[in-house]
């Protein structure tokens, strides 16, 4: 896809962090877009936002993890604009702890976003292009931890791997019919966005249970200078959105935005392929020169 002018997009998690860098890229292109999330004051101000930039948009709450609800999503953007062109499969969640530490609300919380809300989009919007037999690009948001051998948060390193998957199997299928519908996978590094705190938006019917406290604004910001200052490259969401743009115009399917990592993902390929264990050791990679 070359033009983006008169085009359609939808964004899940489009009220902050990377959707919305993805949504200000797109107003920027002239495309109209339907920005989707579940923290309400967030896409309202992120709503006002794009409309102070000019953008054509519409703006609904979605909990992508119900498939009911995506389905609604996808009704609104057709009676709305009456077709979608590019798909931002990007809602995503993150809760600390290894397996057996991390609660069950919690992993249900962090499959249900993660995964289902990605499975949701793709069997909801796909036949829906299938049927326009028209030019489309799906991205779908997992991370480099999708990538790596090692995460501290297990149920985000999980779900990432799933997403990278899912995605693939979705360029190879949609390619075997020789569809007009393209794929890429988003594998970012540290970018400044609000997923440290990600629990803030945990639904009401997990946060008994879950025993999950967001990380204050002072906290979270705190972390990303911390990366800064020591040399670690972190990226606004502005610049990953146009890596995507950027993908989505040479139809590149992996999308990784911190070559620093790229030691990482080669060593564990290596090591699956010669048989050898998953390393102990920290993580390896190089910081931003």
């Amino acid at each position: 896809m070359k033009e983006f002018k008169d085009k359609v997009a939808v964004i899940t998690g489009g009220a902050s962090g990377i959707g919305l860098g993805i949504a200000r890229r797109c107003v920027r292109e002239g495309m109209r877009i339907v920005i989707a999330d579940v923290e309400e004051s967030a896409l309202r101000r992120a709503e006002d936002e794009l409309k102070s930039m000019g953008g054509t948009l519409s703006a609904m709450i979605t909990d992508v993890s119900k498939a009911n609800q995506v389905e609604a999503l996808a009704k609104k953007a057709l009676d709305t604009y009456g077709a979608v062109h590019i798909l931002c499969n990007n809602a995503g969640v993150a809760a600390d702890g290894s397996i057996w530490e991390c609660s069950l609300p919690a992993w249900e919380w962090a499959v249900g976003v993660n995964i289902w809300g990605a499975i949701n989009g793709i069997r909801t919007f796909v036949p829906i292009m299938l049927a326009q037999d028209t030019e489309c690009h799906i991205v779908n948001t997992a991370s480099i931890a999708g990538l790596t051998p090692y995460h501290p948060g297990a149920s985000y390193h999980v779900t990432k791997h799933a997403v990278v998957a899912l995605s693939e199997n979705l360029y190879r299928s949609l390619g075997e019919r020789g569809s007009k519908i393209k794929t890429s996978v988003l594998c970012p590094g540290f970018v400044r966005t609000r997923i440290l705190s990600a629990t803030r938006n945990l639904p009401a019917e997990f946060q008994a249970a879950a025993n999950m406290q967001p990380m204050p604004r002072e906290a979270e910001e705190g972390a990303w200078n911390y990366l800064e200052k020591n040399n670690f490259k972190v990226l606004s969401p502005d610049q990953v959105a146009d890596l995507v743009f950027t993908a989505i115009k040479e139809d590149q399917f992996y999308i990784l935005t911190h070559p620093e990592f790229n030691e990482t993902v080669k060593e564990r390929m290596e090591n699956i392929l010669q048989g050898k264990n998953p390393s102990l050791v920290p993580l390896s990679f190089k910081k931003a020169q």
